[in-house]
């Protein structure tokens, strides 16, 4: 039984603890293996352009093969970076781990709460935010290839670059999700304080945004960007040796009154007494 188990693991990582998977490991899988097409034709691109190549036709086309170059990593990161949530999903990921194969089931969640809710989803947001911004100047440049033959229109490769960090983030949380659920009910309050850097990270994006356009829909219509990113609520204050910006304290204050409601709601529907 266990032989199976390795195999299935090797073979087919969505099969591994398939009954456990709630609605978020399921979209990740569907989407993962819709997309895993991209690599047969991947593997197809790169076996076109060497044979061109080799029979000397690397003119072939309106000029050369710059398209191919283009297509080529524009299939491989597209599929790649999808390969992430699969493999978080399916704990098929490179673990360098040398003590977690011998904890038991309940530090072993333990330690995927913590990997989870306090390293990687910050860092898929983080990374969805950068990517929002780098697809965004990517569009209004109308951002095309480097080569006059190659591939243009490269704003929507950083478009999809930052849907699937957006995918990532999903996974992420559906798989810490689904760990905290070996350890204890998994009401909504409990979700958010025990991945609360993520929750913090990810209301402070809210928080900013929403302050942001408020400040620049409510400013005269001269007002550029650059104004409003000088208004004073974007300033930090010194506290000791720190200096933090008044978005982060706001974004604190908010985060733990969203805690503190859904617990509230919770306790109110008589669905938090459990665990």
């Amino acid at each position: 039984m266990e032989s199976d188990n390795a195999s299935t693991a090797i073979n087919d990582p969505s099969e591994v603890d398939r009954e456990h998977h709630n609605r978020g490991d399921r979209f990740s899988v569907l989407i993962s293996n819709a997309l895993a097409w991209l690599f047969p034709i991947l593997m197809g691109v790169i076996c076109t352009q060497v044979v061109l190549r080799t029979l000397g036709r690397s003119d072939i086309g309106p000029g050369n093969q710059a398209w191919l170059d283009d297509l080529q990593w524009w299939l491989y990161g597209t599929a790649a970076l999808i390969g992430i949530g699969y493999a978080i999903t399916t704990n098929s990921h490179v673990r360098v781990d040398i003590f977690y194969d011998r904890y038991d089931e309940s530090k072993k969640a333990r330690t995927d709460v913590a990997a989870l809710g306090w390293l990687f989803l910050p860092f898929a947001i983080l990374c969805w935010d950068v990517t929002l911004h780098y697809a965004i100047a990517s569009v209004v440049a109308d951002e095309g290839s480097d080569s006059p033959n190659g591939l243009h229109n490269l704003w929507l490769l950083k478009l999809v670059m930052n849907v699937i960090f957006a995918l990532i983030a999903v996974a992420a949380w559906s798989a810490y999700v689904r760990s905290l659920s070996r350890l204890t009910h998994p009401a909504l309050w409990k979700k958010l304080l025990y991945a609360f850097p993520a929750t913090m990270f990810a209301i402070n994006l809210v928080t900013y945004y929403a302050i942001w356009w408020a400040i620049y829909l409510a400013s005269p219509a001269e007002t550029n960007t650059r104004q409003v990113g000088r208004h004073p609520v974007f300033d930090t204050f010194d506290l000791g040796y720190w200096e933090i910006k008044y978005t982060i304290v706001i974004s604190l204050a908010v985060t733990i009154l969203v805690i503190g409601l859904a617990r509230a709601v919770e306790r109110g529907t008589g669905n938090g007494i459990r665990g």
